[in-house]
């Protein structure tokens, strides 16, 4: 499951470029669209709002694969907003790891309020950032993985194919695919 970022939706090039490549690998991808962003909206709700309808919809994803029978590993993950939802939620939802694009480390200029502890999960993740993101990159962590994007800012709109190539060798790595 992959949400969007605060101003974007499901459609960013980087979701678009990972849905694509993880189907081929034989995954099962959905792209979540926050309640604020259907209703029109540009500003995300806050976050609790934004954690209680991601999960409200990754459960009903689970119920559905339930139903048909599958038993699939659940990994959640987003890009910068959506990839926040994901690591706050992955443990309560029993996700086995978290694919993280643009994870928004702190607010542009403004390194004193870090988010990193959101990285905090104890389950495997990756976290695919720009090395020219105002955003941030993550400090080493246990159990993240840092693929850094040469040339790239918060967007990913560079190489977004390379950007959805560092998360699925990852996804390889963990045996979830099969690139």
């Amino acid at each position: 499951m992959l949400g969007h970022g605060a101003g974007g939706g499901v459609d960013a090039p980087d979701l678009v470029a990972l849905t694509d490549r993880a189907v081929a690998a034989g995954a099962l991808v959905g792209r979540v669209t926050q309640p604020y962003r259907v209703a029109g909206r540009r500003a995300p709700a806050p976050a609790g709002q934004l954690d209680a309808a991601w999960v409200a919809v990754v459960e009903v994803g689970l119920a559905l694969a339930a139903e048909r029978g599958w038993t699939l590993p659940l990994i959640v993950g987003g890009r910068s907003s959506g990839a926040r939802v994901a690591c706050r939620t992955a443990v309560g939802l029993g996700a086995v790891g978290v694919v993280a694009l643009a994870f928004p480390t702190h607010p542009p200029g403004r390194p004193e309020r870090s988010r990193v502890a959101e990285l905090r999960t104890e389950l495997p993740t990756v976290v695919v950032n720009g090395d020219r993101d105002p955003f941030g990159l993550p400090p080493p962590l246990a159990g993240v993985t840092l693929a850094v994007r040469l040339g790239e800012r918060h967007d990913l709109r560079r190489d977004p194919g390379g950007a959805a190539d560092a998360a699925l060798v990852w996804l390889a790595d963990n045996d979830w695919v099969t690139p």
